[in-house]
This record gives C-alpha cells, sequence and structure tokens, in this order.
C-alpha cells in the first residue's frame, strides 16, 4: 500500500483530527520559530488536517498558504476545515511538486517527510521551490536518537526512512541547504501518571514515558535556502 492509499484511509476514518491533537503540542512551538513577515507564502508539506497552515494564517498574518498532501482525501477534508480563501490544498507526490521555482518563502512539514519515497528527491524538490533566503522546518518524532519510535513502521504499511540528527544535517546540506538550526522539542503536555500507574498498556515504567516526551520529543530540523 502506498501513501495515497494509507492515508486516505486514515482520512476516512477520522484520523486526520487525532494527527493534528497529537502533533500540536510541540508544532505550535517550531511554528513560533519561523521567521514569517506579513504576506510571506508558505507550503504546508504533508498537512494532514491543515491546521498548521490555518495556525499561520490566523497568528502570523501570512499570505497565501497551500497545504499539499499525498493524500487527496486528506487534502480534500483540510479544505473543508477553512473559508479562508487564501489557503488552498492539493494532493500529489512529494517527490514531484506542482509548483513552479522560488514560489515559496517557508516550507513547514512536521510528521510526514520521513514517507517521502525518495527523501534527497522531496529535499531537492524543496529547494527548487523556495525562493533565496527562504526556509524549510522539518519536524519529525520519527528519527533514530528517539528509541521509542522505533517500533512505529510495524504498525504502517507505507516504507518509512529512519535518519539520525546527523543525518538529517548531511541530506540537508547535500541537497543544497544550509543548516541553521536543530533541536529537540520536548513534550510537556502530555500527562505523565504517577509511578503507581504503571505498567500501562503502552509503557512499562514511568521513566521509559518521561525519556520519550520530555527529552526526545521532536526533533527540528531548519534549512535555509541560499
Amino acid at each position: 500500500m502506498g501513501v495515497r492509499e494509507e492515508f486516505d484511509a486514515w482520512a476516512a476514518d477520522g484520523r486526520d483530527r487525532g494527527m493534528e491533537e497529537r502533533h500540536w503540542h510541540t508544532a505550535k512551538h517550531a511554528l513560533a520559530r519561523m521567521p514569517v513577515e506579513t504576506g510571506d507564502v508558505i507550503l504546508d508539506l504533508g498537512c494532514g488536517s491543515g491546521y498548521a497552515g490555518r495556525a499561520l494564517r490566523e497568528t502570523r498574518e501570512s499570505g497565501r498558504v497551500y497545504g499539499f498532501d499525498g493524500s487527496p482525501k486528506m487534502a480534500r477534508k483540510a479544505r473543508s476545515y477553512t473559508e479562508d480563501p487564501a489557503i488552498g490544498y492539493v494532493g500529489g507526490d512529494f517527490d514531484d511538486l506542482p509548483f513552479a521555482d522560488d514560489s515559496f518563502d517557508h516550507v513547514w512539514s512536521m510528521e510526514a517527510f520521513y514517507y517521502a519515497a525518495k527523501p534527497e528527491n522531496t529535499l531537492s524538490e524543496i529547494l527548487r521551490v523556495l525562493r533565496p533566503g527562504g526556509t524549510f522546518f522539518c519536524a519529525v518524532n520519527y528519527y533514530e536518537e528517539n528509541i521509542h519510535s522505533h517500533d512505529w513502521q510495524e504498525f504502517i504499511s507505507v516504507e518509512m526512512t529512519r535518519w539520525s540528527r546527523a543525518e538529517y544535517r548531511k541530506a540537508f546540506r547535500t541537497a543544497g541547504f544550509h543548516v541553521a538550526e536543530q533541536d529537540t522539542i520536548p513534550d510537556r503536555e502530555i500527562a505523565i501518571p504517577s509511578e503507581n500507574a504503571f505498567p500501562t498498556e503502552e509503557w512499562d515504567t514511568r521513566e521509559e514515558m518521561v525519556e520519550r516526551y520530555r527529552e526526545y520529543g521532536t526533533l527540528l530540523t531548519v534549512g535555509v535556502a541560499p
């Protein structure tokens, strides 16, 4: 099963909203770091329900936002969640972005980049559509150092790319980006039960849960187009 089929099924089941609820805890902190100026044009790559683009329009006075997703059903559902005429949505392939060169001031991607079939090519495509000085904010929870994410591949049919922090930096630089920042953003909003509540259905010990959310969190890598 490919990205389209997998996430069309997620959209049909209403799991797009669940993704938004889980990701917002750390996404909002990464979005706050984006150097968005009034009127900037933004691409939300792997937009899911479109929450990031809507937030940027509502809080940062951005210009037009394009939500792009590998699932056409996700894109259609995202469109139904807003009446803002400055937000548009389209489905397609991460490796062949349907946008002209130098179209965007910023590209945002949360928990989606690792689904790209050819991630190195996707980075080249992102660089192509960014204007000089534009930024790519790439946020992921599935990465090598986060040992608690390693079994995620078992629960999804789409092949996922699990890079380390160093591999993200290397791939960005190889594609032609300057790496301006790399950081982990802890999730401080997930409630962690007291020690006597463990083990739970998902966690054997409280220490593991603390490590996953408070220490590893979301890996953010920021590239700047030359």
